[in-house]
């Protein structure tokens, strides 16, 4: 469960060192695209954290009903935040975020190059 802690730790740290904004409601006042580090691995290294933190309280209850919570969770921020958040990065960024969403998974992962 490492990652949970990590991830969103070292996201802030390279949004604050990118000097643009960490605010998820106002991803089109972001002045430039961070891709390396952590975002090399996941394009929302904040989310997925939030998710593995939420898994890990679910399968400590240790009964199955509180892994809706974690799986409610993925759907609805990928539906409410995340879809509203690439548009403004694509409309923002343009051509460089279009080749950063083809080499770097949503979740998890780089994608294979063939």
């Amino acid at each position: 469960m490492a990652i949970a802690p990590v991830a969103p730790t070292a996201a802030m740290i390279q949004f604050r060192q990118a000097h643009t904004t960490i605010d998820p409601h106002k991803p089109e006042t972001a002045n430039a695209l961070v891709t390396s580090g952590v975002y090399a691995w996941t394009r929302n290294p904040m989310y997925l954290g939030l998710s593995t933190l939420l898994l890990g309280w679910a399968i400590t209850l240790g009964t199955l009903s509180p892994l809706a919570g974690p799986a409610l969770f993925v759907l609805l921020i990928q539906r409410v935040q995340i879809l509203p958040e690439e548009h403004a990065l694509r409309m923002r960024f343009g051509q460089d975020y279009d080749q950063y969403c083809r080499r770097v998974n949503r979740w998890l992962g780089q994608k294979r190059r063939d």
